[in-house]
């Protein structure tokens, strides 16, 4: 397989939910439209942003189904599906539905339970669900902070090399650039590595990365398609001072109770998903109210994302 390297910003979508925490599917195709006009090259839904952990295998399914639908015929526009970790028949059955649907690829945690002992171990999973569905491309997704499993992953790298055809990469969410940037250059660049620490993507730039993956990017894509454009132009000063302003939105998400407060940026620029499922706490009305204070302290009207499907939506600030 011919390992496509995705460039630019790839959205981790909130799954969208109705007040009684059921999916509300019907939001996807604005959801889809408002990711496309900001300039995300892609999702990567049910991942830890879409609450794939709190999903059921039915959800997850129907999750795709929308996503599939909703993008179908933008093949410019890719969509990739998180199928799990801990259980690896669920993880197939999954991956083998994505490949029915027509996503674009899957991707795969580390087990957080019974955890692989070693990089061969954590290889073999891999290779167990990547081997399922041998014609779609597949990412490990390296998430530590969640999942305990913290081999160097250009050992992973290393282990799957010849045993798995179709792993296109890492979705890279930690900070160790110097194991990321190995990964970068392991066998010529062969793999696609994906950035996904959304506070630190300048850095990774500086290394080599082309794309991320990043919760962020639902809601202020226009920030960082501009810092990456700054970037690339060789203006390192507004680029650092436009990584300071998302800092600053970032910051406010552990202020506010943590990955919940994703929703309520979304409720700012007139998405309402709706709350996070248990064990997630979701803000208060009085602590949504000084949140939207603060963020329009940020002057976060002036780099939000906006689109023409959300025109009927009247943003909070």
């Amino acid at each position: 397989m011919t390992i496509e390297h995705l460039q630019g910003l790839i959205a981790a979508p909130f799954t969208p939910m109705h007040s009684d925490g059921s999916l509300n599917l019907t939001l996807i195709p604005a959801y889809y439209q408002l990711l496309k006009q900001n300039g995300n090259t892609g999702a990567f839904i049910c991942g830890s942003t879409g609450e794939g952990v709190s999903l059921s295998l039915a959800e997850k399914k129907k999750v795709a189904e929308a996503w599939a639908e909703a993008t179908q015929g933008d093949s410019g526009f890719k969509v990739i599906t998180l199928v799990g970790g801990t259980c690896l028949s669920d993880a197939i059955e999954l991956a083998q539905h994505a490949q029915q649907v027509k996503l674009h690829a899957v991707s795969f945690t580390g087990p957080s339970y019974f955890k692989p002992a070693t990089v061969q171990m954590l290889a073999l999973c891999c290779k167990a669900v990547a081997d399922a569905v041998p014609e779609m491309p597949f990412y490990y997704y390296h998430i530590p902070v969640l999942t305990g499993v913290n081999f160097p992953m250009v050992d992973l790298l290393a282990e799957v090399q010849g045993q798995v055809p179709n792993f296109a990469g890492i979705k890279y969410t930690h900070e160790d650039f110097m194991d990321y940037l190995s990964c970068l250059r392991f066998d010529q660049g062969r793999y696609d590595m994906l950035w996904g620490r959304d506070e630190n993507l300048l850095s990774a730039l500086v290394l080599g990365a082309k794309g991320g993956v990043g919760s962020t990017y639902n809601y202020a894509a226009p920030l960082y398609t501009g810092l990456m454009e700054a970037y690339h132009q060789g203006d390192l000063q507004r680029a650092r001072q436009i990584q300071q302003q998302s800092i600053d939105m970032i910051r406010l998400l552990g202020k506010y109770g943590g990955i919940a407060t994703g929703k309520a940026y979304m409720k700012v620029i007139g998405l309402d998903c709706g709350q996070f499922r248990l064990p997630v706490s979701n803000m208060s009305a009085a602590q949504f109210e000084a949140f939207s204070e603060e963020v329009a302290t940020l002057g976060f009207k002036e780099f939000c994302s906006r689109s023409s499907e959300l025109s009927m939506h009247k943003m909070v600030l």
